[in-house]
């Protein structure tokens, strides 16, 4: 409480000193003049007075400066910036529309502050995928994909190839949070990691937070993903997509009342598997989702949106195992002006995750997921020009549904079996300033309080001296424990309940006015826990809350860096060190058995884990010839002690690598115009390989060599060595310069040197010669692919 007691002090003694001059306020919103969308994170600098804003996630933008006559430069990334003159002697709202520089079809690209690296901000370890004009990254099988263009960014790294989920300065996959129009989504992958479930010509902007992250985002600790989707050309309707080799994508957007309102309906699907039956194959692999938005502009301070996701993927090995999975959210929100310095976004979300199976062969089908309903209310307060405020709350209730078993067949002798469904509620309040101390010195600082219960569920277990693990001595291994008895409580009950103050700060230091030092250091509290023993995230992995059994995981993360704009932002360098230490992540014991079970605590161990490491990204900003060159040498190590003498705890309680610990991570991207006509891409990567266990002898059973692995150390060796070589070419017919119909042909080689990279390496014995052997698992060689995009 003495926290906020000196903060609230703070921000009124600079509330007083902001309002003691005289000043007038410009505000307005930012718009693309050619649909009416908003533009997020658009420049309005008055160089005369050395100052400006950019506007917030729905185009606003609020500065409050000294009155006078000044000019004003409103700029975007491929827009034609906007210069004029304001005469600043009282209140003016002016909303700005700017003209793209180009007509072109929209793809994903990694800007990173692509226009003039901002020195001066105190944002630190972040980077921006924006909807542009810049022709796609070269990606498995053609499709555009924001997940896969987030690993060629420094510290982002993934499980390989087939992967699901991503992994940020050596945090686990759980442990990213992903908002689609600010709703949770829990699984970002399409068939298991080849896709990710990111539309890209629905997406608008995308942000991905990988330190210094902002009060206004909590509930995991290693990154915010932060997408969010178009709002719908307000002026003319249009057609966008594409037609791949494995899938298509059609979009539709227009007005609805125009100038007032639109929508925008976009949808994907695969189809590879329709052409399994013609090689005799009953296999079946495909997914399909639909993003869709309508909003509607009241008034100049009143709109209000409707988003809504639903994605489902199907695997199946014939009828006998098919593996359904997917994701379902909805937002409603309003955006409201009290003034013209208090911006205002009230959201109702509800999102769902559901994942099961079919296993035929066996009689029965099991089906699980997890919900949760959001409220949040978000403010944003602009002060004066060198102070804003932003502050707001938020609650999640949240159900889990670990599991429930049901027989499909009268004859499989299966009977039905619920997992018991578990609750919680989470709460959240933050405060947070921007604060201009002087020319050189920026600062962004504020805190987050957050409030985790776990409430009450039909059945709990009870067990002895509350210990649902424990050590056998005489075979040296930890043991689930039977429980003594169950208790039941009411919903409203609370089991558990967990408080936390996580302060944020980052600060930036102008060295000059190409050049800056930052510094940031936030601290995070993560409730919920993705259970899964595998390198990359499964749909069968069950999402577990905190509570008397398991902890809540803490961060607290340090990072500084260098950055420096090059030849007026030609070029660019960011240079970052980061340290993360993590309390109470979660760790198994061997053998653990994650799946339907509903003694979850009788396996699972709180150990802590570490990160460590340097980035450095060099980019060309301008010119025919453009990209970066991205470089991460890190460390990530988790270590489970003994609980007390006896115990020896995992690995004998001595640090170990996390799955997805990676030494070296190298990422290279370069694009060439050669003309108007032909666009050339290419991308390089290489990553040290994956952490793993290989045997260490062997034993013989009927004639059969079994191998044998050490209990006592966890991965110990490593996999190859990842890397590989993509390239395209982007074809833009001349004649799309006199008709609407624009059009393209991307043409790509994924894996062009064909390098077999290991996905796994089992050990096995030859059934010809005896021997014992081992088996490495690729998935994909050198995949060429043509896609065709078009715009109307």
């Amino acid at each position: 409480m003495f926290h906020f007691k000196k903060i609230f002090y703070i921000i009124f003694l600079l509330s007083l000193h902001a309002f003691s001059q005289e000043k007038s306020t410009i505000s307005g919103s930012v718009y693309d003049a050619n649909n009416n969308e908003t533009l997020i994170g658009v420049s309005v600098y008055f160089p005369e007075l050395n100052s400006g804003t950019t506007t917030n996630e729905y185009g606003f933008y609020s500065i409050t400066l000294p009155t006078g006559i000044y000019k004003v430069q409103v700029s975007y990334l491929g827009f034609t910036s906007i210069v004029e003159t304001i005469n600043l002697s009282e209140k003016i709202t002016k909303n700005f529309k700017l003209t793209e520089e180009a007509e072109s079809l929209n793809e994903i690209v990694i800007e990173g502050n692509i226009e003039k690296l901002n020195v001066r901000t105190p944002q630190m370890s972040v980077n921006k995928l924006t909807a542009a004009t810049i022709k796609q990254i070269p990606v498995v099988l053609g499709e555009a994909d924001i997940i896969k263009a987030l690993l060629l960014l420094p510290g982002v790294t993934s499980a390989g190839e087939g992967a699901s989920g991503f992994n940020v300065r050596g945090g686990a996959a759980d442990q990213n949070l992903i908002l689609l129009d600010e709703a949770i989504v829990f699984n970002s992958s399409h068939l298991l990691g080849f896709f990710s479930v990111f539309n890209p010509d629905v997406i608008k902007d995308v942000k991905l937070y990988k330190g210094g992250i902002p009060a206004r985002f909590g509930g995991r600790l290693s990154s915010v993903l932060d997408i969010y989707q178009k709002e719908g050309n307000s002026k003319d309707f249009n057609l966008t997509g594409g037609i791949g080799l494995v899938s298509s994508r059609l979009l539709a957007e227009g007005p609805i009342v125009k100038e007032k309102s639109s929508f925008i309906v976009g949808g994907r699907a695969s189809y590879a598997h329709l052409f399994l039956p013609l090689f005799d194959n009953d296999n079946k692999a495909y997914f399909y989702d639909l993003n869709s938005k309508i909003n509607y502009r009241f008034n100049d301070n009143n709109n209000v949106f409707l988003s809504t996701y639903f994605g489902k993927d199907v695997f199946g090995i014939s009828d006998n195992f098919v593996n359904k999975y997917g994701n379902t959210v909805v937002n409603l929100r309003w955006n409201h002006l009290f003034s013209d310095k208090i911006f205002s976004n009230l959201s109702a979300i509800y999102s769902d995750y559901f994942y099961g199976l079919i296993l035929d062969f066996v009689g029965f089908e099991w089906n699980s997921g997890i919900t949760n309903f959001n409220l949040k209310y978000d403010f944003k307060h602009y002060l004066n020009d060198n102070f804003k405020l932003s502050y707001g709350i938020n609650n999640i209730y949240i159900k889990f549904n670990p599991g429930e078993i049901v027989p499909n067949r009268a004859d499989s002798g299966i009977q039905s079996e619920k997992l018991i469904d578990k609750y919680a509620n989470e709460f959240a309040a933050y405060l947070e300033a921007e604060h201009s101390i002087n020319d050189k010195l920026t600062l962004q600082y504020g805190a987050r309080f957050s409030n985790f219960t776990r409430l009450g569920q039909d059945e709990i277990n009870v067990y002895a001296n509350d210990n649902p693990v424990i050590y056998n001595s005489q075979f040296k291994k930890y043991e689930s424990a039977e429980a003594i008895a169950t208790e039941s409580y009411k919903r409203s009950d609370a089991l558990a309940s967990f408080n936390n103050f996580e302060p944020r700060i980052s600060l930036s230091y102008l060295l000059d006015n190409q050049t800056s030092f930052k510094l940031s250091y936030n601290r995070m509290a993560q409730y919920l826990h993705l259970l899964s023993n595998t390198a990359s995230p499964t749909p069968l992995d069950v999402w577990a809350p905190s509570g008397k059994f398991i902890k809540p995981q803490l961060l607290d993360q340090f990072a500084a860096g260098y950055f420096k704009s090059i030849k007026n932002g030609d070029y660019s360098l960011e240079t970052e060190v980061f340290y993360k230490d993590i309390q109470n992540r979660i760790d198994y014991t061997n053998g653990a058995n994650l799946v339907a079970n509903n003694e979850i605590e009788t396996v699972i161990l709180n150990g802590q884990a570490r990160a460590y490491g340097l980035e450095v990204l060099f980019k060309k900003n301008e010119g025919d010839f453009k990209g970066w060159l991205a470089y991460t040498l890190s460390k990530s190590e988790q270590k489970t002690q003994g609980r007390t003498a006896n115990e020896p705890g995992i690995n004998q309680g001595e640090w170990y690598n996390t799955p997805y610990d990676k030494t070296h991570d190298i990422s290279i991207n370069t694009s060439y115009e050669l003309s108007k006509k032909w666009l050339f891409n290419a991308n390089f990567l290489f990553q040290t390989g994956q952490p793993t266990n290989y045997p260490v002898g062997q034993y013989e059973v009927q004639g059969l060599n079994v191998p044998i692995y050490n209990d006592n150390t966890r991965n110990a060796d490593r996999l190859p060595a990842y890397h590989r070589l993509d390239i395209s070419a982007t074809l833009t017919p001349e004649s799309n310069k006199n008709r609407k119909w624009q059009a393209e042909w991307v043409f790509g080689i994924y894996n062009l040197y064909g390098r077999q990279n290991a996905a796994s390496i089992n050990f096995r014995q030859n059934r010809e010669t005896f021997r014992n052997e081992a088996i490495q698992t690729s998935i994909f060689g050198l995949v060429p692919s043509v896609t065709y995009n078009f715009k109307f």
